[in-house]
């Protein structure tokens, strides 16, 4: 998902990227999930039957700015 963003703070360039999650025994893009989170004993935090979808993060080449959409 590339696309000519400017940055909207110094209007220098946007690269596209993702924000990484380690997690044990792997690496995964970071996941928006909608709703408050809710504990389960197994696995953290329950997802079952919420909308979820990955994280797409752009950065600025001058500044560093990080804007991030889930599309």
């Amino acid at each position: 998902m590339s696309a000519a963003f400017t940055c909207p703070k110094c209007r220098a360039k946007m690269e596209d990227g993702f924000i990484i999650d380690n997690t044990y025994g792997g690496r995964m893009a970071s996941t928006w999930v909608e709703g408050e989170p809710v504990k389960s004993l197994w696995k953290g935090i329950r997802v079952k039957d919420k909308q979820q979808r990955v994280i797409n993060s752009y950065r600025c080449t001058a500044c560093g700015y990080l804007e991030c959409y889930a599309r």
